[in-house]
Order: structure tokens, then sequence, then C-alpha cells
């Protein structure tokens, strides 16, 4: 590791001297929000990039993209959007607690479309008829590893709606199976080849799952009308959990609907795309009113698992965005812990995650490098987690290198704070001060206990505060919060 100033920063630096400030702070702006804990109205983001309306599919919420409220600001009955899926939108609008889109084009994770992933707490897939590329799977994968909800929802297998020789069952194994994030069954389970003609799957006996015991009602039953169930992978994740059963069927198969997490997000899935179809839409499509559906409690199962996934309710199978009410599932919180997926997640300043070779990661190929300029700098790198309230243990970790300019043994010229802040930016406490004083060569592992947080959301936050003259820098790598 160097321990002279760093070449790439200074001309960032002098490039502001010429006029160019501007291109300094657009910079510092485009670090994408932590997807999942900092939204007090829960943002939603409905795809329909892939080919969700082929044949008589109809899956939207409005057919004004991506902003439905372009269609109708207020509306009170589900015919005021247009589209099969109008009753879920107007159902969660009319809370006044959600915010919803429709994306159109491909999935991003981290870049600057008002669709990126970034931008929302909660993905929902009704039924995808085309394959996600390899950049959608990353970022979908990424998205949900940081802290976002994932909705998958099915249909049977061959329900190939235009005909491109993939079917959603395809499709979604494909993303869980098949991506450079983890392939490894990150979810728990796989989605069986089926095509089960009609049935009204039961939910389990869980009285304390927000999922079939939340905000929007009690769920006894789904409606299976041409889909598919899933089988259940325990000792690959053990936060799968099955809630909804084909009849006959418990344990590790004939799961209707699931929930799961992975990282510090939650997924959820559903067999079959009829429970959510609420029989209206766009003319010329043959549609059934499933959401309405007088046997099962279609609406009550979409909605409570889109506030859940959204961050809602205490945890059902797992941990994951919003935390928990009173349990805690073994997880580590942190998104981009060890910043491989670039400037995302975190919020930092301008260059601080960078793959500079003038300093080294502790492990990869990115890292997060405060001040080393020589000139008076403020740097911080900041991120807003959920500690679930359940939870007992709660071990912030990190590693440091610090090298620097200065001679001096007793005097710290250049400092390093690590913080906790509540969500109005009250400092609750500083963890530690490092500086130039704490020069070493490579990583030392600094950890602290972030237990007396549970049920709380605050920001772990890094000021580095470099003087005048003389260079320090303070290089992170390998984060992680990881409670149980």
């Amino acid at each position: 590791m160097l321990g002279s100033r760093r070449s790439r920063r200074r001309l960032t630096t002098a490039l502001a001297g010429l006029g160019l400030l501007v291109t300094g702070a657009a910079l510092q702006v485009a670090a994408p929000a932590t997807p999942a804990h900092a939204a007090t109205t829960h943002r939603v983001l409905f795809d329909d990039g892939h080919a969700e309306e082929a044949g008589n599919a109809d899956w939207i919420i409005s057919t004004s993209k991506p902003d439905p409220l372009a269609q109708d600001s207020s509306p009170s009955a589900e015919t005021d959007w247009t589209g099969a899926l109008s009753s879920w939108g107007v159902a969660l609008q009319k809370t006044g607690n959600y915010s919803l889109k429709t994306a159109t084009s491909a999935l991003t994770y981290g870049g600057s479309s008002s669709t990126d992933l970034s931008n929302f707490d909660t993905l929902v897939l009704p039924e995808p008829n085309t394959l996600f590329t390899s950049a959608e799977k990353t970022a979908i994968m990424n998205f949900v590893k940081n802290g976002g909800g994932l909705f998958m929802i099915s249909d049977h297998t061959g329900a190939d709606r235009n005909n491109d020789g993939e079917d959603a069952v395809e499709i979604l194994n494909d993303l869980m199976t098949n991506n450079s994030v983890d392939s490894t069954d990150p979810f728990g389970f796989s989605i069986d080849s089926l095509d089960i003609s009609s049935g009204y799957p039961a939910a389990i006996s869980d009285s304390t799952d927000p999922v079939l015991h939340g905000s929007f009602g009690t769920v006894t039953k789904s409606l299976i009308a041409d889909g598919t169930t899933a089988t259940l992978k325990p000792s690959d994740n053990s936060s799968v959990k099955g809630l909804v059963y084909r009849s006959g069927y418990s344990g590790n198969t004939g799961a209707f609907f699931l929930t799961s997490t992975f990282g510090s997000g939650r997924v959820a899935f559903w067999g079959d795309s009829s429970p959510i179809d609420d029989g209206t839409g766009q003319s010329g499509n043959t549609l059934y009113d499933g959401w309405n559906d007088s046997g099962a409690t279609n609406a009550a199962l979409a909605l409570n698992a889109t506030a859940w996934l959204a961050g809602d309710g205490s945890s059902s199978g797992g941990g994951g965005s919003g935390g928990g009410t009173g349990t805690c599932t073994a997880a580590q919180l942190l998104g981009n812990n060890g910043f491989e997926s670039g400037n995302t997640t975190w919020s930092a300043s301008s260059g601080v995650i960078t793959n500079s070779s003038s300093e080294s990661a502790r492990t990869g190929s990115y890292y997060a490098w405060l001040d080393g300029y020589g000139t008076a700098t403020t740097d911080t790198l900041s991120q807003s987690v959920t500690i679930p309230s359940g939870c007992t243990t709660a071990a912030l970790s990190f590693y440091l290198h610090v090298d620097t300019a200065e001679t001096s043994t007793s005097t710290a010229y250049d400092t390093l704070k690590v913080q906790v802040l509540n969500s109005s930016g009250t400092v609750l406490s500083t963890l530690a001060t490092y500086s130039n004083l704490n020069a070493a060569s490579g990583y030392t592992q600094r950890s602290f206990s972030l237990a007396s947080y549970a049920g709380q959301t605050v920001t772990l936050k890094f000021t580095g505060t470099e003087g005048s003259t003389l260079q320090t820098s303070f290089v992170i790598d390998d984060t992680a919060l990881n409670v149980s």
C-alpha cells in the first residue's frame, strides 16, 4: 500500500478548480439509496419488461407507465386503473403508504433510471415470459441481497404466452440457478415443472406469521387454476418456509406459496398468476377474477406479502429489510458489504468507493478509501440498517488500513470517526476514533457490538477528516453486521 498522496483523486480536485465542480457534485449524488431501509412510503416496482402482457396475460396495474397516477391520481375502484392487476395496485394506493411504478425496460440496480431498483423496496415479477439477461439477473440478486424484497409469481409449466420457448417456471428457475451473484440455491427452493388444473391450497396454522395474518386480513386458502408448486430445500437456506400447500402435501413438497430470505432481503413465491387476476383489463384479453374468488383469500395474501416484502411486519421465515418483531434469524445485514458492487447501497463522498490500484483491497477489487489528499478534506461513508428487535447479538466489524505521510508519534492530525446515528441524523454513539497514529501495514479487523440498537433503524457512518498538509488514508474493506 502506498503512503503517497493519491494522484487519481488529486486530478478530481484539479478539475474542480478548473470550473468543473458540477461534475464532482454529480458523482457524489449518484450513489443510490439503500433499497429497503430508508423509506417511510413503501416503494413497489411492478415489472412489465418481460412479456407480462403477451397473449391473454395482462399483468399490469395500469396502462399508464411508469406512473399509474397519470391515469387516475386518486383511484377508488379497481376500474379506475386499467389492467388485470389493477385491484392489487389500487388497494395499495388507497392506503396512502405506497408509491407504485411500472418498469417497461431492462431492470438495473445502481443506475440513473427512475425505475432503477435502487429507488424501490420491492420488485414484483408477475409471470415473466422472457428470460432475464445476465445483467438483469445480477441486478435483481444484488437488489435482494442488499435488502430489497422480491415477489416471484409463476404459472404452470408450458405457459409460454409469447411462444419464445420459455415459460415462467423456466425463467424464474434460471434466475435462481444461473446468475453471477449466487447460483447455489440462494433462496432454498426450486419451482416444479407441473400443470395443476385446479384446487384451493390451504394455509398452514401459524398465527404469528405476518403474511398469513397481516394488516390486510387473514389468509385461509388460495386458488390454483393451472399453476404449479415448489420444492423446498431448507438445507440450502434454512429461512425458506411454506405458507400455503396443495392439498395432500406439506413440509418440503407441494408449496404453493412460500417465503424466504437472501442476504438482508426477503423473497416470496406464488405458483400461479390466477389469484392476482382481477378479471378486468385491456380489451381483447380473456381474464379470470381470481382476486375476488369467494373460496379463497387471495387479496389478503397478495397485499400482506407485499407489505412484508417492503419491510412491514415481523419476520416470516427469516430476517429481511424490515427487521423483526420479537424474532431474529441469523443474518449479515449490510448491503454491498465488500464494496464489490461498486458505488451502490452505501452513501459515500465522490470517489470513496473505488478499485484504484493506488491502494489495495483486502479481498476482491473494490474498497472504500477516505481522505488521502494531503489537503483539508472530509469524506463520509454511510449505510442505514434495521436491526431486528429479537436479536441479542449484533456484531459490527470491518477491516481498516491506515497509511500516512505524517511523522508525529503523538499528535492526531487526521481522524476517522465511526459513529451510529438515528434516522434524524443525531449521533447516538461514537464507537471509535482512529488517526494517523494508527498507521500500520496491512488491514486490522475492528469489531463493536450494536446489540443495544435492536429494534431500531440506525445509520452507520464513517467520517474521515484530513488536515491541510501531509496525507492520511483510511482504507476500509469487508464490512459486516452479523445478527443472531
